[in-house]
C-alpha cells in the first residue's frame, strides 16, 4: 500500500476541509529495478538451476511467449531496452557496426565495437549529440526526477543513458569505471560514497573469468562472480541505501555479464557441441546472475522498499553452442596458425565473398588480408581494389554478419552477393535493404524491424547462420549455431534467428505487475520500457517503431491478454531453392520474430 504524500508547507483551511472529506494528493510513484541477465535462455530457468529467477517468475507474470529483438546480440538490444525503439529507429545493428568514416586511433578503423565506453562517446558526437537518436527511460525518468543508474556490463549499461556522460545525471557503473581514459565521468560524491562503504573506487577485472582460451587450449573454468560481487556491493550498500534517505523513487538497471561471459568463455567443451553452453561452468554462472537477484530483493527488505519496488526481468538474447564447420566454405580448407585444422576462421564470410566476387581483401583498418598465407581480417573486412574506399565491408556479429555496400555499384553488388551466399550450407537467413530488392532466396530488412529512422548507416545486406540442435530432446537448450566470432568451437555463442537465441527469458513482479499469471501474448525487449513508462507516467517521445504496453499484465485492471496471429512470410526461391522464410507472431498492433532462415537450417522455424 502506497501512503499518500502531501506538498510541504502550509495548508489553507480550505485544503485541510478538502483532505478531511477525501481529497487526496498524487501517491508517490514506485521504484523499477530492470534486471537483465546477459545470455539467459527462458527454458534453462528452474527452481534448481535459479531458484531466485524461477521465483518472480512463478509469484509474478511469467512471460512465456517473450521475444529478443534480431540480431540477437546485446547492443541492439540494449538500446531497444533503453528506448523501447526496434533496431531500424535505433540505428545500434550490432555489437560491431559501420560508422561511415575510420575513427581515430586507437581504432583506426570505420567499424564501431559499440561495447565500449569512448566509442559511444565518438559516435554521438559523429550522430547528432545521441547516435540512438531517441529518448531512453532512465533520461525520461531523470527529466521527472527520479534518480537513476545504471551498473553492470560494459557497453550497454551506458546505452540505458548514452548521454550521461559527465557524472551529473544518470549514474553510469560499467567495467571501466575508476579509468579516466576509458570509463564515463562518476560524480566525485558517488566516488567518495563508495570509497567510504569500503569498496574499491575501480571495478575489478574479470579475472580468470575473462580467460577465453585457443583452439588448443580450454577456457574458463569459473564463473564472472568477483566482478559481479562488486557492482552488487556498489548496488546494496552505496545505491539503494542513498536513494532510500533521498527519499526519491528511482529506477535501476542493473546489467549482469553472466551468465553470457561465462558462456562466451567456458571451458568446459573445447571443440565439441557436448556438452557445450550445459555444462558445470555455465550452469555456474546461471546461479550467479540468480544469487545477484536474490541479494537485491533482500537488500529491498531490509530497507522497507521491497512493497513499493517492481522487480522486471529480462535477457537480451539466448544462447547456443558455437560452430565453425562447413563442407562449402573455401576459407575452411586453408590453414591458420590459431585455428583447428578444418574449421573455417573469424572472417569467414568476407573471405568466402571476396573469393566469390573476386574482389582483394583488407582488414577494414587497411592492410591487405591473404587467407593462403593463414589470415583473416581482426577489425572487420573491407573487399575492394582501395580499402579506403571499399566496395564492401562486412561487420561480423556472431550468429550473423552485417553487409555495408557503401559504393554506387549497391543494387548489383547485392545480386550477387545474395547468390553467393545462398551457396553456402552455412547460411540461415538472408535480408536485404528495401531499395536494393527484391532479390530471389532473401526477405527485406523492414519485414524484421531494422528499417526507420536510424541515424547510423544502414546495413545493406544481413546474414543469419544456420543452427541446429545437438541431440537433446530441447533443441532450445542444446541450439548449435555457425558464427562468425573468436570464440572457438564448443564454446558459447549468440545472434542467428533460431529460437533457441530469440526465446529470452523475462518475467516481472512487483506492486504495479499482477501477481501469479501466466501470459501467452508474445512481448518482446521492445515493450519493457514502453511498459514502465506508462507505469511511472513518462514521456519517451515520439512512438516510431517501437513495442507496447503489456497492459495485460499490469495489476489492478482486467485487460484480457490481446489476441496474436501466426504469420509466416516465405521470400521467393534463389536459383538453387534457397529461400528465407519468417515466421513471427503479431498482436496488439506489434510484431514478434520468432525465426527465421532456410527450412532445415533453422531451430524453431515452422515452413
Amino acid at each position: 500500500m502506497i501512503s499518500s504524500k502531501y506538498r510541504a508547507g502550509a495548508m489553507t483551511a480550505l485544503a485541510l476541509v478538502m483532505a478531511a472529506v477525501g481529497s487526496r494528493a498524487a501517491a508517490a510513484p514506485h521504484n523499477v529495478i530492470l534486471f537483465v541477465a546477459d545470455g539467459l535462455r527462458s527454458r534453462i530457468v528452474t527452481p534448481q538451476t535459479a531458484p531466485a529467477l524461477a521465483e518472480v517468475r512463478a509469484r509474478g507474470v511469467d512471460f512465456r511467449n517473450s521475444h529478443s529483438i534480431y540480431p540477437t546480440v546485446t547492443t541492439p538490444n540494449a538500446s531497444v531496452i533503453a528506448t523501447g525503439h526496434l533496431v531500424g529507429d535505433t540505428g545500434d545493428f550490432g555489437n560491431t557496426i559501420y560508422g561511415g568514416q575510420p575513427f581515430p586511433a586507437p581504432y583506426g578503423s570505420p567499424m564501431a565495437p559499440v561495447e565500449d565506453d569512448v566509442m559511444l562517446g565518438l559516435l554521438n558526437e559523429r550522430f547528432g549529440g545521441n547516435y540512438l537518436g531517441h529518448t531512453s527511460l532512465l533520461q525520461a525518468a531523470r527529466a521527472k526526477g527520479f534518480a537513476t543508474v545504471a551498473l553492470g556490463k560494459l557497453g550497454p549499461i551506458a546505452i540505458q543513458d548514452v548521454t550521461a556522460r559527465d557524472g551529473t545525471g544518470t549514474i553510469v557503473i560499467d567495467d571501466a569505471t575508476g579509468s579516466p581514459e576509458r570509463g564515463v565521468k562518476l560524480a566525485p560524491e558517488i566516488a567518495a560514497a563508495i570509497k567510504a562503504a569500503g569498496l574499491p573506487t575501480t571495478a575489478p577485472s574479470r579475472g580468470p573469468n575473462g580467460q577465453a582460451g585457443a583452439y588448443d587450449k580450454a577456457g574458463a573454468l569459473v564463473a564472472n562472480v568477483e566482478q559481479q560481487n562488486w557492482f552488487l556491493a556498489v548496488a546494496t550498500r552505496v545505491l539503494l541505501p542513498r536513494f532510500k534517505a533521498e527519499g526519491k523513487p528511482f529506477v535501476m538497471v542493473f546489467w549482469s555479464r553472466d551468465p553470457d561471459g561465462t558462456q562466451h568463455n567456458q571451458g568446459d567443451s573445447l571443440n565439441t557441441f557436448t556438452p557445450g553452453i550445459n555444462g558445470p561452468t555455465t550452469m555456474a554462472a546461471i546461479r550467479n546472475a540468480s544469487d545477484d537477484l536474490a541479494a537485491l530483493r533482500a537488500s529491498l527488505r531490509a530497507l522497507g522498499l521491497d512493497k513499493d519496488t517492481d522487480i522486471v526481468v529480462t535477457a537480451d538474447h539466448g544462447f547456443s553452442t558455437l560452430s565453425r564447420e562447413s563442407q562449402t566454405s573455401g576459407s575452411a580448407r586453408l590453414r591458420y596458425p590459431d585455428v583447428k585444422p578444418g574449421l573455417m576462421p573469424p572472417g569467414f564470410l568476407a573471405i568466402d565473398l571476396a573469393e566469390a566476387l573476386g574482389l582483394p581483401l583488407h582488414d577494414a583498418a587497411g592492410p591487405a588480408v591473404d587467407p593462403r598465407s593463414g589470415a583473416y581480417p581482426k577489425r572487420g573486412a573491407a573487399l575492394g581494389r582501395d580499402a579506403a574506399h571499399p566496395d564492401v565491408l562486412v561487420a561480423a556479429n556472431g550468429g550473423s554478419d552485417l553487409i555495408y555496400l557503401p559504393g554506387p555499384d549497391a543494387p548489383a553488388l547485392a545480386r550477387r552477393i545474395v547468390e553467393a551466399v545462398s551457396r553456402q550450407d552455412y547460411a540461415g537467413a538472408i535480408f536485404v535493404r528495401d531499395d536494393l530488392g527484391p532479390i530471389p532466396g532473401a526477405l527485406s530488412t523492414s519485414q524484421i524491424g531494422l528499417a526507420g529512422s536510424a541515424r547510423t548507416p544502414t546495413p545493406a545486406i544481413v546474414v543469419g547462420f544456420r543452427s541446429f540442435a545437438s541431440g537433446c530432446d530441447d533443441p532450445e537448450i542444446c541450439g548449435v549455431e555457425v558464427a562468425d566470432s573468436d570464440q572457438q568451437q564448443g564454446q558459447g555463442i549468440h545472434g542467428s534467428f533460431g529460437r533457441q537465441d530469440t526465446h529470452n527469458f523475462m518475467a516481472a513482479v512487483g506492486p504495479d505487475f499482477r501477481a501469479g499469471f501466466v501470459d501467452p501474448a508474445p512481448v518482446s525487449n521492445a515493450d519493457l520500457a514502453i511498459t514502465l513508462a506508462h507505469i511511472l507516467e513518462l514521456d519517451l517521445g515520439p512512438k516510431g517503431h517501437s513495442g507496447r504496453v503489456m497492459a495485460e499484465a499490469l495489476s489492478g485492471r482486467d485487460v484480457a491478454p490481446p489476441a496474436s496471429q501466426a504469420v509466416t512470410v516465405r521470400s521467393a526461391p534463389a536459383a538453387n531453392g534457397f529461400m528465407t522464410v519468417l515466421n513471427r507472431q503479431d498482436a496488439a498492433g506489434a510484431s514478434y520474430f520468432d525465426a527465421a532462415g532456410m527450412p532445415g537450417r533453422t531451430i524453431g522455424l515452422k515452413p
